[in-house]
C-alpha cells in the first residue's frame, strides 16, 4: 500500500502538531502498514517495524544490512564498535564486553550512588531542577568513573558543551536532505572533546608503564582492556567516544523520561516511593523502567544500509537503499500492546512476556546493546536512591519527545525537589 494524498495530508498535520517526525511516522504506520517509504526529495528511506522486521534486521538476515553509513555519526565515531561491521565489530565487542558483563554490576553499585550524591549536593531544598540536565550529569560522572577510571567532577564545566555539541552533531538535521551542507560551530568543540579523551589515554598509558593501579581498582576497566589489547590511541579514542556518547545519552533519556512519566502519574509515583521505602528491590520500579523504555526507547530507530535485497511480508527493501527499523513504532503497535500509547507499568507485572522481538529497547541478536544490563542497573540504583532521598513535584509543563541522538523529553523535566526529613537507609 502506497502513500495517498489523504495520508500525506494527515502526516503533514501530525508533523505540525507534534513538531517531531514521530507524528507523521505514526500516521503512515497506521494508514499504510509495517512497511513504507518516506517520500521526501533526496531522502526516500524504507521504514519497517514489528516483530518480523526486527527478527530479519537484527537476527536472521542481519548480514544483509550494514551499520556503517555516510552519516555524521560515522564522521564522529570513526571506527567505533557501534558503526563498524563484520569481524572488526566482533573484535572490538569481544574486547569491551568483560567490564560491562552483569557480573561486574555489584562492583559499580556504590559508584552509582556516590555520583548521584555528588550531583544532588548542589540542589537547593525547595528549588526547581531540570531532571534532563541533572540526569545527564549523573550519567556522565558514572560512565567516566566506571569505564575510564576518571573522576570527572571537576571536568564537567570543561567537557559539558563539547559533549552537547557532539550529540547535536549526530542528531537529525538538514544534513539528512543535504549530506554535504556546511556545518559551522562544531570544529572547536569536537577538537576539545578529542583532546580530553587523548589526555586520559596518555595518562593511563603512563600509569600502566609505571605499574601504577588505575583509579578503578580490583578488575581492569574498559580503558585498561583496550590498552592491554594493543589498540592504537586513535582506536581507543573511537571506542571511548562511542561509549561516552551512546552510553551516557541513553541513560540520560531513560532517567529523564521515567521522572516525566512518574510526574505525570502521581498515583503510580507514590506507589513506587512506598515500595522503594520498604523493599530493597521494588518490583513496581522495574515495571516503570520497562514501561518507560517501551513508550520512549532512547534509541528509537535503527539506521542501516541495505547490502542485499530483503523481503518483508508487506514489501521489499532493495539493495543500496537506506533502511530504518523503528523501535518506537514497534513498541506502540496496537496489535501487540493494549492501550499502546498509555503509561501502564502493570503490563510488565508477574513476569508477563511479550511476543519475541516485539519489545526491543536494547535491540536484539548478536549486536544488542553492549551496555543494556549496565544501563538498567544504573537506572534502578539511581532512581531508588533519589526517590528515597527527595520528594519530586512535577511542575506540569508541556513535554514532547525530541529526536536528538536519543529520544529525550523536550524541553526538559522541571521538578520541585524537597529533601525528605526521614530518609530510609
Amino acid at each position: 500500500m502506497k502513500l495517498t494524498p489523504k495520508t500525506g495530508r494527515a502526516a503533514l498535520r501530525a508533523l505540525l502538531q507534534t513538531r517531531s517526525p514521530l507524528g507523521p511516522l505514526t500516521v503512515m504506520a497506521r494508514h499504510i502498514g509495517r512497511f513504507f517509504q518516506i517520500p521526501l526529495p533526496m531522502f526516500k528511506p524504507y521504514v519497517v517495524f514489528g516483530a518480523e522486521a526486527n527478527r530479519k534486521v537484527l537476527v536472521t538476515e542481519r548480514d544483509k544490512v550494514l551499520w556503517r553509513n555516510t552519516d555524521p555519526v560515522t564522521d564522529l565515531l570513526r571506527r567505533g564498535v557501534l558503526i563498524v561491521d563484520g569481524e572488526e565489530h566482533d573484535h572490538y565487542r569481544k574486547l569491551m564486553e568483560p567490564p560491562l558483563h552483569p557480573s561486574r554490576l555489584p562492583e559499580y553499585a556504590s559508584r552509582f550512588i556516590f555520583h548521584t550524591d555528588n550531583v544532588t549536593a548542589s540542589w537547593r531544598n525547595g528549588g526547581i531542577v531540570d531532571m534532563l540536565i541533572e540526569s545527564r550529569k549523573i550519567a556522565l560522572l558514572i560512565i567516566m568513573d566506571t569505564l575510564f577510571g576518571v573522576d570527572a567532577r571537576d571536568d564537567l564545566p570543561r567537557i559539558w558543551n563539547p559533549i552537547l555539541k557532539a550529540i547535536e552533531y549526530i542528531s537529525p538535521g538538514a544534513w539528512i536532505l543535504w549530506r554535504n551542507i556546511p556545518r559551522f560551530g562544531y570544529k572547536k568543540a569536537l577538537r576539545e572533546l578529542d583532546e580530553y579523551l587523548y589526555q586520559i589515554i596518555r595518562n593511563r598509558r603512563q600509569q600502566t608503564a609505571h605499574h601504577q593501579p588505575s583509579t578503578i581498582n580490583r578488575q581492569p576497566d574498559l580503558l585498561q582492556h583496550l590498552i592491554d589489547a594493543g589498540l592504537s590511541d586513535d582506536l581507543i579514542r573511537d571506542q571511548m567516544l562511542t561509549m561516552l556518547i551512546a552510553g551516557h545519552d541513553t541513560s540520560t533519556a531513560l532517567l529523564a523520561w521515567t521522572f516525566a512519566l512518574l510526574g505525570q502519574h502521581p498515583d503510580i509515583h507514590q506507589r513506587v516511593v512506598n515500595e522503594v521505602d520498604t523493599l530493597e528491590k521494588s518490583p513496581l520500579l522495574d515495571q516503570v523502567i520497562k514501561e518507560s523504555l517501551r513508550l520512549y526507547p532512547p534509541i528509537h530507530i535503527g539506521n542501516r544500509r541495505i547490502a542485499e535485497e530483503i523481503y518483508f511480508s508487506e514489501g521489499t527493501a532493495p539493495t543500496g537503499k537506506r533502511l530504518f527499523y523503528s523501535i518506537y513504532l514497534t513498541h506502540r503497535d496496537p496489535d501487540v500492546w493494549d492501550d499502546a500509547d498509555s503509561f501502564r507499568p502493570e503490563r510488565f507485572a508477574h513476569g508477563r512476556k511479550t511476543p519475541p522481538m516485539s519489545y526491543v529497547p536494547f535491540g536484539g541478536g548478536p549486536r544488542s546493546c553492549i551496555g543494556g544490563a549496565f544501563g538498567q542497573a544504573e537506572a534502578r540504583a539511581v532512581l531508588s536512591h533519589l526517590l528515597r532521598t527527595f520528594t519530586f513535584e512535577f511542575t506540569n509543563h508541556k513535554i514532547h519527545p525530541h529526536m536528538g541522538a536519543t529520544l529525550e523529553p523536550g524541553p526538559g523535566v522541571r521538578m520541585r525537589i524537597t529533601r525528605r526529613t526521614s530518609v530510609v537507609e
